[in-house]
């Protein structure tokens, strides 16, 4: 069986330093990125809910502009049975037959006010959907012109530090494969805690580098003998010595 190399503690946090200065770098490029992304993604997410919307106001318009359509025939096809039904009744043989077409044509006379009424209700729909169609299409207008600003900005901010931040993303994998695996899931756990990303902080000015806790003097005696790795006890994080960390400088 090949040799398994044993790291030391300094190694050990020599690399978790290496490694917290790295992935501090493809920070920053996060921080200059900012809230952008994330409001492009959102932008998206907004417009295709307004696309989705427009298309199913068109979709209803185009559904009552059938039905008036609908009804404008039926109100022919009455308008054309009331003339057939006049001139029958000028040839009627009795007063039953005269009652009869009399009927017809007062059904299909009230078929026509029926048919006129329901083509204004629709029309006054129509008119409010055109409103909302709109008043869509313009917020549409608005979201497209905000979304096209904020990706011109996020494409100067990707195009300036891309070459930059894919070099430390992969000076970050190649460090996390020296770190044995729980350290490792220590570091990832500690780092997601913080908003600053800081699970690997020197001792400064006699306190912690990430919440300012005031370290007592043989605490920091043992962080500076490198025997075992020592966590603050305030915030957490994995504590090392200014001298072993500004030994370290990633490029």
């Amino acid at each position: 069986m090949a040799n398994v190399k044993e790291f030391s503690v300094e190694e050990k946090l020599a690399s978790l330093i290496s490694l917290q200065k790295i992935e501090s770098k493809l920070d920053e490029y996060k921080v200059l990125k900012g809230e952008l992304p994330m409001e492009v993604s959102d932008l998206e997410d907004e417009i295709q809910g307004l696309n989705a919307r427009q298309t199913r106001v068109e979709e209803e318009i185009n559904g009552i502009q059938e039905f008036i359509a609908q009804k404008k025939q039926g109100m022919k096809d009455s308008e054309e049975l009331i003339k057939k039904y006049e001139k029958q009744s000028e040839n009627v043989k009795n007063s039953r037959e005269f009652e009869a077409i009399n009927k017809e044509i007062e059904m299909q006379q009230l078929e026509v006010k029926l048919s006129e009424k329901h083509i204004k209700d629709a029309q006054e729909e129509v008119a409010e959907k055109v409103l909302l169609l709109d008043k869509a299409k313009k917020a549409l207008a608005t979201k497209e012109s905000v979304l096209k600003n904020k990706k011109e900005e996020l494409d100067k901010i990707i195009a300036a530090t891309e070459k930059e931040e894919r070099h430390f993303s992969k000076l970050s994998a190649e460090a996390r494969e020296k770190i044995e695996p729980r350290l490792l899931h220590s570091y990832d756990r500690i780092r997601t805690n913080y908003r600053n990303g800081l699970a690997v902080v020197p001792v400064v000015r006699d306190a912690c580098g990430g919440c300012f806790n005031a370290i007592p003097p043989q605490r920091q005696s043992e962080i500076r003998q490198h025997k075992k790795i020592i966590v603050c006890e305030n915030c957490g994080r994995i504590l090392v010595d200014n001298e072993l960390s500004d030994g370290i400088d990633v490029k």
